[in-house]
Parts: structure tokens; sequence; C-alpha cells
């Protein structure tokens, strides 16, 4: 007997479908014990500035050390996961932060921190998660093999850090109450090690690219390129930066919160961030259920809002039962804006772009937490933690305005895999560094056609400058209206043959519908020019005539034989 469809979709799309994948559920439990000893860590690094200083801003400097490195590596972070075995980036990752986890256990325990040293041991942490970040979010989808299922797994790792956030700041408060700041150190550094096993476990199947991949500095390029070209990310991320300088006094003052306001001490502090992570937990469960009541501009709208009363809340509370209750709605809001914005990054960028676009994702959310902590902490040395909490919850509540211009977009299934096709036939002797090289397309529309063929090619262009090309123009004879050019540029042959393959299937059916308005007996005409042909090609005196195109010999065949070229693009 079989499953009915019903049974089936939600067997897919069900929160706990991706925990059936013996791979993902191992690595999701080592990444739960992970988080826990990252907030254990958090706990005591925030408790322990507070002991060695008075200073708001050096407190919250605690949380900007620890997510600063995000905004600044995070786009070499991005094109390091794709360019590399994302398995391999994240161990490496993962050694980093150890090692700075293992160098601030004993510093501590020799009674060398200062608030200068322990500021630069957590840089050095969070320097390691920042580059363990893409790869790890970008692995998901391959840890996951139904796409249907990703919406769910990546629900799930929010639910992991949320999971860790309930029960990590409460275990942090009792530790470091009982045992010191340098116990909670001790055991984070413990318990990154599961996670580095799970992932030296992972037998990762990764298939080689028939092509070298691009140089470090050529992939941050095409990333920067893809996103920028991207309006849908564009707008994610901008609404991402704004959320996160915006919102993120309600972490980064907490510990002033349970010292200056409410009087308590380590144990109320873990307590309080522990509240916080269970109305994180809550609004993971139920992010399944927001998406298909909601669209994400008006879940992103209600989100703000009801943050913006939490955090009201939580400054004007005296007592730690009502500042708990608003820390619970503020944790489950607050992991549900994080949740769409992230599904929305994730299902917009195709899978040779994920870990650049998620890096850009987390420059965006942590640049602005970090940016946005340094901000209230010295609005608090002036003002005070009521003060400024009282300004971040009006900015809050004003930020649903940014919709009018820029409401968030509306994605769905990734599924778009690009189309491999073969390479195009070429006669010229070609090394990879061949370049630069022109391509131009010739069109024959009719003249009553002229202005929709030129707003269908505004689309094209967008779609052929974000996967690689630049330089791209569109223009129109002057002696015979009928005829359109195309043209657009690539550094080197290599950078063509990337960007030959990279469009999804949505941007392949926008390039037909351009090439639908053609008329006139002849196909669409396609030259692909050598500028520069003596110089690049590095001519010798016995060069041959003939082509050569430096490829991976195991993928040539192959690739060759899965392709379907796709007449007459291109």
């Amino acid at each position: 007997m079989t499953d009915s469809p019903k049974a089936q979709t939600r067997s897919a799309d069900g929160i706990t479908a991706p925990l059936r994948h013996a791979t993902f559920r191992r690595i999701w439990l080592a990444s739960l014990l992970s988080n826990v000893g990252s907030l254990i860590q958090g706990v005591g690094a925030a408790w322990a500035m507070t002991q060695m200083t008075s200073s708001a801003d050096k407190v919250a400097l605690v949380q900007t050390a620890l997510l600063l490195p995000v905004m600044l590596i995070s786009i070499p972070a991005g094109a390091i996961a794709d360019m590399y075995d994302r398995r391999i980036v994240a161990l490496v990752s993962l050694g980093i932060a150890l090692g700075g986890a293992t160098g601030l256990t004993v510093a501590v325990w020799l009674g060398l921190a200062t608030p200068n040293v322990l500021l630069v041991l957590c840089f050095v942490v969070g320097s390691g998660m920042a580059l363990m970040g893409p790869a790890w979010q970008s692995s998901v989808s391959e840890q996951v093999p139904l796409e249907a299922q990703l919406p769910a797994a990546i629900a799930l790792n929010g639910i992991s850090y949320n999971i860790a956030r309930s029960v990590g700041p409460a275990i942090g408060g009792v530790v470091v109450a009982t045992a010191g700041a340098v116990a909670a150190f001790a055991l984070n550094t413990l318990l990154y090690l599961p996670l580095i096993v799970a992932l030296f476990l992972w037998k990762r199947v990764s298939t080689p690219s028939r092509l070298p991949p691009e140089r470090l500095s050529r992939a941050m390029v095409s990333g920067v390129r893809y996103i920028s070209n991207s309006p849908s990310i564009k707008v994610v991320l901008l609404r991402t930066l704004v959320t996160g300088v915006g919102g993120g006094a309600i972490t980064a003052l907490m510990p002033l919160v349970v010292r200056d306001v409410l009087h308590g001490d380590a144990q109320t502090y873990g307590i309080m961030l522990g509240a916080f992570g269970l109305g994180a937990v809550v609004g993971a469960l139920n992010i399944a259920e927001i998406r298909k009541r909601m669209s994400g501009e008006a879940a992103i709208r209600a989100c703000a809002l009801s943050m913006g009363a939490a955090m009201a809340a939580v400054a004007l509370s005296r007592q730690p039962v009502l500042t708990a209750a608003a820390l619970v709605l503020a944790g489950a809001v607050w992991m549900m804006t994080w949740a769409v914005f992230n599904i929305g990054v994730q299902l917009s960028a195709p899978r040779w772009v994920t870990g650049r676009s998620l890096a850009a994702y987390q420059a965006a959310s942590s640049g602005g937490i970090a940016v946005g902590s340094w901000g209230w902490g010295h609005l608090t040395d002036a003002a005070g933690v009521e003060t400024a909490l009282l300004v971040s919850a009006a900015l809050m509540l004003a930020s649903p305005l940014i919709g009018r211009w820029l409401p968030m977009p509306r994605v769905g299934a990734r599924g778009e895999e690009p189309e491999l096709l073969a390479n195009p036939e070429v006669r010229l002797a070609l090394t990879g560094r061949s370049g630069p090289l022109v391509v131009e397309i010739e069109y024959r529309i009719a003249q009553e056609n002229a202005r929709a063929f030129h707003n269908v090619m505004q689309d094209v262009q967008l779609s052929r400058q974000r996967n690689g090309a630049y330089g791209w123009s569109i223009a129109r004879d002057i002696a015979d209206p009928e005829l359109w050019t195309e043209r657009y540029h690539f550094p080197t042959w290599f950078d063509y043959l990337r960007w030959r393959n990279r469009p999804t299937q949505s941007e392949r059916a926008l390039e037909r519908q351009a090439i639908h308005f053609h008329i006139g007996p002849a196909p669409v005409r396609v030259r692909r020019m050598l500028e520069r042909p003596f110089g690049s090609v590095r001519w010798k005196d016995d060069t041959r005539e003939g082509a050569r195109v430096e490829m991976r010999p195991e993928m040539a065949n192959a690739a060759n034989a899965r392709s379907r070229p796709l007449r007459p693009i291109k």
C-alpha cells in the first residue's frame, strides 16, 4: 500500500523530515552541542567583561567582537565555500574557532585576561565561525537529498541554535556562578569536538568541475556581481541590515538589563537569555505555518511590530517574570524574521553562488547587529539602558515603512539546476586565459515589437551580468531598424565557459522569450570574438591553428555526452 499524495507531501514538508537522513541528523545533533558551547562561552565572556569594567561600551563590544568578523570576511568565506570542498572548509574553520576558545580558556585560567585580550580572542573565535558559516549553510542541500525538504532543514538549523539558546545561557549562568568563567570557556572547547567528528565522518560526494576553480579574487568579484544584479537578493540584504541595526540592542544590552535594571546576577542573565531562546524555538517551529499563511512582506512587518513592542516592555519592566515573558515574544519573532530572510536568500540563489549569497546575508545580518551593538553601547553610556532600548524599539516599530519602497520579494522553490551545455566549436587555438572574449548576437525584430523586445532585454541584461558577463549593451541599426545587436564581454575563455553553464531554467526561458521576437528565415546570429588575438593567446612560431581548450579530461567527455545544446542561444 502506497502513501497518499497528501501523506507524501507532509513527509517531504514536515519540520522533522530532514532528520530522517542520517548525515543531516548526525551533523545537526553535533551542531546543537556546539551551539550550546558557543552560548555558554558567550555568557562567560559577557559576564567576565562586566566584572572587569563598568563601561557599557566594553560590554557591548563583546558581541561586536564575535560578530564583526562575519561582516569583514564573509565574502571571501563565501567564495571559498563555493570553490572548495565545503566539508574541509568547515573543518578548518572549526579548528580556528577551537584555537581561539582554547586560548581564551588558558588566558583566563592563568589570570592573563584583560578586556582587550578578551575581545581579541572573541574576535578569533568569531573569525572561525564566520569562515564556517557559508560552507555550513550552503552544504545543507547536500545533506538533504530532497529539494522540498530544504526549507525545513534551514528551519531545523535555526531551531538547533535556538534550542541551544534556550538552555545554553542558563547552563552558562550556572557554570559561571558556581565555577567561574574559565569553566565556561573550557566546556565550550570540549563541545566543539562532536561537530568536528561528525564532519570528519561525513562522506561528502562531490562532482568535480570540468574547469579549474576560479581564483579567489575573481570568485569574490563574481559573487558581488551576481548579488548586485539580483534585485530580489539586494532587497533581502538591505532589509536584513536595517533589522540587524535596529534590533541588535536586545541581545547586546542584555547583561546591562540584568545588572542595572533587574539587579540580577549571572544566573539571572542565563535565565533571561534562556527565555529569549525558548521563544526562538517556538518561532522556528511555526515558520512553515507562517510561510503558508503570510507573504514574506506581511511576516516581516508583523515580526517587526511585535519585536518593537517586546523591546519596549523589556525597557520598562522591573520584574524578572515580566521581562522573561517579553523576551519569549521577542525571541519568537526574532527567529521568524531571520528565518524568512535566510530562506529568501537560499531559494533565490542558484547552487554555484549559494555560498557567496549566504555570505552576503551573514555580512548584512551580523554586520548590522555588530555596528548596532557598538552604537547602542555608546547611547547607553550617554543616556542609560532604558533609553537605548526604547529608541531601538521605536526604530523597529518604524521599520515596516521601508516595505513601501523595498517590499520583500516572492520566492519559490530553488529547483532550477542549470542545463549543462556542450562547449562551442572553435577553430582558433585558445588557452583558459585567452581573452577578453566578446559575444555579439544579432536579432531581427518587427518594428511594432521593438518596445516589448527592449523591455525583455532589460531582464536578459541582469541575467547575463549576474552570471559573469560585463560591458553589456543593446544597439539598433539606424539604417536597418529591424536589426538589433546585443553585445557583452568576458575577461577570459574560461570565464565564458563558466558563464555558459550558469543560467537557471527560468533564465533560459527568458532568453528563449527574447529569441521568440526574432523574425525572418535566418536564425539568430551569434558571433564569439577574441579581442587582442595575438597578445592574449601567447603565440609561438610553432603554434598550430587548431583549437586547444584546457579542460579536465575526466569530465570533458561526460559533459559533452550529457549536454543538450540550446540553439540558437549563445
